[in-house]
């Protein structure tokens, strides 16, 4: 572990995980698409506890979304609070064990009952505890650190939902799928909770574009405001917690409607002008209309419009998560690994990609789409590699190489207030 721990791929906590959960989103949805297809006989015959649709839905949202939460926690919770980021043995133990998981799913299809569902859930576990516990010190260390608290307390459902899942799958109690449903809405929640600390930053650096000579203190362009975020956190529990004791009734479908409304009134914030037509705006932008789209979707599907809710809920999944996740891993991946960002025309081809991969999931559900339901499907998942095949081809070699700035840790680039005669994020259309 000592060795491992000294390879530049652990200098700073987004490294292994955006890394890890890029590749995890390609090869995942590859492993699916060749199932539904038939294509690869041997992926046909495995069978994970629960079923391979259960295997992919947690895989989507616990396995690939963990990492991600995992990499942007570990980056920016020291950031905001001031602390030490975690040791490259601590990340490289982490990302050992969230690498456990993924294998245990494999292997688990040739294990005896309940030792297959225990081999699963003995590392999913205890790398959800140990991220929480290594970052609770920082969280509460002071009145300042204690408000991002949040993140622990979204971490900490995480965990129960985790360990409800697996309890469920072991003793059958009802249907593991509704503690996944309910880690959807809580990864929504920290979509938002994320979002809004990363769309500050991004938007203020580019609303200042056109005020020369005013510093970014003197004016506020942009200000998430705590309530219209916090209502939309609640709506969002309370629609989740609802659909997961009641299912898909009236009460769940009122409450859908509220969190889509809620996400709406959340947009307000952002109507800042001609700043969020560029691209790293644009894309924090659309993921919040993605989540807010789902929730409508998903509202509108139980009270009888023409689509699943599984069409909305892919909104969610596919749509606002995967796109804020593609936000996150290029703008704090490369601006943490002293890159600037990334200014190419791949960028928005692969943004793009993945609207386009959560609108074809959705017209793959629609009841006037069923005849090329599993066309839509395929068509969807491999926009959706697309996505992610194109942050690895642009950052994969800065993830696993040394800073070229010299800088060690998760440091911003050299210069970034002044330029240094490098485009700062506003200059990236």
């Amino acid at each position: 572990m000592k060795r491992l721990a000294a390879w530049p791929l652990f200098m700073c906590g987004f490294r292994p995980f955006f890394l890890a959960g890029s590749l995890l989103a390609c090869v995942l949805m590859a492993a699916w698409l060749l199932m539904l297809g038939g294509a690869w006989p041997t992926l046909s015959m495995w069978s994970p506890p629960g079923g391979v649709a259960i295997w992919h839905a947690y895989e989507l949202v616990l396995g690939f979304g963990s990492a991600a939460v995992a990499g942007f926690l570990l980056t920016a919770v020291p950031e905001f609070t001031q602390t030490v980021p975690a040791a490259p043995r601590r990340l490289a133990s982490l990302a050992v064990l969230w690498l456990l998981g993924r294998l245990a799913w494999l292997i688990a299809a040739w294990l005896p009952a309940p030792l297959d569902v225990l081999t699963i859930a003995l590392p999913h576990l205890v790398f959800t505890a140990s991220l929480l516990l290594l970052l609770l010190p920082s969280l509460g260390r002071d009145a300042r650190a204690r408000r991002h608290f949040s993140f622990a307390l979204a971490l900490m459902a995480l965990l129960l939902v985790q360990l409800g899942f697996f309890a469920d799958l072991l003793w059958r109690w009802n249907d593991p799928l509704a503690w996944v449903r309910l880690a959807v809405g809580l990864m929504m929640v920290l979509i938002i909770l994320a979002g809004s600390r990363i769309s500050m930053n991004v938007v203020n650096r580019l609303v200042e574009l056109g005020k020369p000579g005013v510093a970014e203190h003197d004016t506020v362009g942009y200000l998430a405001r705590p309530p219209r975020r916090n209502l939309a956190i609640f709506c969002i529990c309370l629609c989740s917690a609802v659909e997961f004791w009641r299912g898909y009734d009236l009460v769940t479908a009122w409450l859908a409607l509220a969190a889509a409304a809620a996400m709406l009134n959340l947009l307000n914030d952002w109507h800042v002008g001609r700043a969020l037509f560029y691209r790293w705006a644009l894309i924090l932008y659309a993921s919040y209309w993605l989540l807010a789209l789902g929730y409508a979707a998903m509202g509108l599907s139980i009270l009888g419009a023409p689509w699943l809710p599984s069409a909305g809920r892919h909104l969610l999944t596919v749509g606002a998560m995967g796109l804020s996740i593609f936000a996150v891993m290029n703008v704090a991946g490369r601006i943490h690994a002293g890159q600037w960002l990334d200014g190419s025309r791949w960028v928005p081809l692969a943004m793009a990609a993945l609207v386009g991969a959560a609108l074809l999931r959705f017209m793959a559900g629609s009841f006037g789409f069923a005849h090329w339901s599993q066309q839509l499907t395929v068509a969807a998942g491999l926009l959706w590699i697309t996505g992610f095949a194109v942050y690895l081809g642009r950052n994969a070699r800065m993830l696993v190489v040394r800073r070229d700035d010299g800088q060690a840790g998760c440091s911003e680039p050299r210069g970034q207030e002044e330029g240094a005669g490098q485009p700062s994020a506003g200059h990236q259309h």
